[in-house]
């Protein structure tokens, strides 16, 4: 194949949705998973029919520790190597860490932490000898935030990702593979209606808040073709984060405890 591969996680919806499009429209095939295979499989006739690239799709739930090997596994006997890798599948758990069961807690962190680096581990090889690859990992404006209370290891799995991806950043370089850790704030995408916290969000949060997913995805992959380590999409989350940097760490926890708990409140 002369065209090169891009493989999307999470890529039934949102973000993922609109990173395979503008692959696609750079000239990739995408190689798309995500547990609804209904919506893959509409998404993967989209874009072939609108861009003419080749489309596979995986059916796949990143919970399960075999999923990563199988999905590249299935590429494989396609013929097929991957080129670009958008870790893009998350979610978030709702609730306080001890009133939740640990085995919830360990399919999250097995998705949002595990998946994504085993992923690059095994594509990191052929990317190497080919001299060429690109690695998004989503991540989250929250994994450069304190903690607070309630989704407790969403913002912990979130600046692992980041610095994760920093680090790969850094070893890769001189190898052709740019790495970039993109950290979006609030998104208009499905990830607040599945986690139920849809109409808390809406009614604290003013709209210019907000980024589309499209939107995000471009600038995303803006940042990986400059080789940028991290990406903060939006003049407000690049201010966010530069104000939580700058103050004292006891202010910028105080901080997020009143506004996660207006939140709460809706």
């Amino acid at each position: 194949m002369d065209r090169k591969l891009a493989l999307v996680t999470g890529a039934s919806a949102g973000i993922g949705a609109a990173f395979a499009r503008i692959f696609a429209s750079h000239g990739y095939d995408l190689a798309l998973t995500a547990r609804r295979g209904d919506r893959l499989e509409a998404l993967a006739t989209e874009i072939h029919h609108r861009y003419g690239v080749e489309t596979l799709t995986v059916t796949a739930d990143l919970a399960e520790p075999e999923a990563p090997g199988q999905i590249l596994d299935h590429l494989t006997a396609h013929g097929r190597a991957i080129d670009a890798l958008i870790n893009n599948a998350g979610y978030g758990l709702g609730g306080t860490y001890a009133d939740s069961l640990w085995s919830d807690q360990a399919a999250f962190i097995q998705v949002m932490m595990t998946a994504p680096s085993e992923l690059a581990h095994r594509v990191l090889d052929g990317m190497r000898e080919r001299k060429f690859g690109r690695i998004i990992n989503v991540a989250s404006l929250a994994g450069l935030l304190p903690g607070s209370s309630g989704h407790t290891l969403y913002g912990a799995t979130k600046a692992y990702m980041i610095r994760f991806s920093q680090s790969l950043h850094v070893e890769l370089a001189g190898d052709g593979i740019h790495v970039t850790a993109l950290c979006p704030g609030l998104t208009y995408s499905e990830f607040h209606d599945a986690n139920g916290t849809r109409a808390q969000f809406s009614a604290a949060v003013p709209t210019w808040m907000w980024q589309g997913a499209d939107e995000v995805a471009a600038t995303g992959y803006e940042a990986v073709e400059a080789n940028r380590a991290i990406c903060i999409p939006g003049a407000p989350n690049k201010a966010i984060a530069a104000l939580v940097k700058a103050i004292p760490d006891d202010w910028a926890l105080a901080l997020m405890d009143s506004q996660s708990a207006r939140l709460r409140k809706g």
